[in-house]
């Protein structure tokens, strides 16, 4: 099973030392990134989009086969709360296409205060190009209901399978040929890490609910201390094809 697994993000400070080499300037941090992990959750879109001429420079500053996954504006998701989102969705895809073939999923983190409105996401899901595979994390009880689960099936859109005190927070539904789990906080000292056991149920859970050849991508977000790095590197190592 093909589960790429990296980190959400890749610039934080306190990590020099641990994935970066002390003295590494900033501007080389993803080249060093991308010769320990084959993906990354970029999050700068979700709080300001890069213009185009930035996802191409990441595009060349990485290798062949290496996947971003992309955030999503926080303009859609919370501000718009997923409302008229035709244009904030084709300018996301306008800018972030320029990563051509390193484009990977696109993340609707949504609002822990939206509660469920299966037509609306319906309507965001359908702006985006058919080809573009989307993940969603509700983040509000009242999502888990049959309507959603319809909505992201017909739309081949993932639910995001989300882990906070190394436990599901999200109903493990598989709505899409592929899938995209987050890993929010650990509850292994030191803190956010996550346990072995903890990946080990985690491993087991994505074996038992996609096919060998069904994509998979995980990402750790507890990236105090550079947890995400070590995190990643051991969930690795327990997913079949895990790369």
């Amino acid at each position: 099973m093909p589960v790429y697994v990296g980190t959400s993000g890749w610039q934080y400070r306190d990590w020099a030392g641990i994935l970066y080499p002390e003295g590494r300037p900033q501007r080389l941090w993803l080249e060093e990134y991308a010769q320990h992990f084959r993906t990354v959750e970029s999050n700068n879109a979700f709080y300001r989009l890069p213009d185009p001429q930035t996802f191409a420079a990441w595009r060349e500053r990485t290798p062949p086969g290496f996947v971003m996954a992309v955030k999503a504006s926080r303009f859609l998701t919370h501000v718009k709360r997923l409302r008229e989102p035709q244009e904030p969705v084709q300018r996301l895809m306008a800018h972030s296409s320029a990563l051509g073939d390193r484009l990977g999923p696109i993340l609707l983190q949504l609002p822990p205060t939206l509660r469920v409105d299966a037509g609306a996401l319906d309507a965001c899901l359908a702006c985006f190009p058919r080809s573009t595979r989307v993940a969603v994390e509700p983040r509000h009880d009242s999502w888990w209901v049959p309507q959603v689960r319809e909505v992201l099936a017909a739309r081949g859109a993932a639910l995001c399978w989300a882990d906070r005190g190394s436990r599901p927070v999200t109903p493990l539904w598989r709505t899409a040929d592929w899938g995209y789990v987050r890993f929010h906080a650990g509850r292994a000292e030191p803190a956010p890490r996550y346990g072995r056991t903890a990946l080990k149920s985690w491993a087991a859970r994505i074996a038992d609910a996609w096919p060998p050849d069904a994509d998979v991508f995980a990402y750790f977000n507890n990236d105090v201390g550079g947890a995400a790095v070590v995190d990643a590197r051991a969930f690795r190592r327990l997913v079949v094809g895990g790369r």
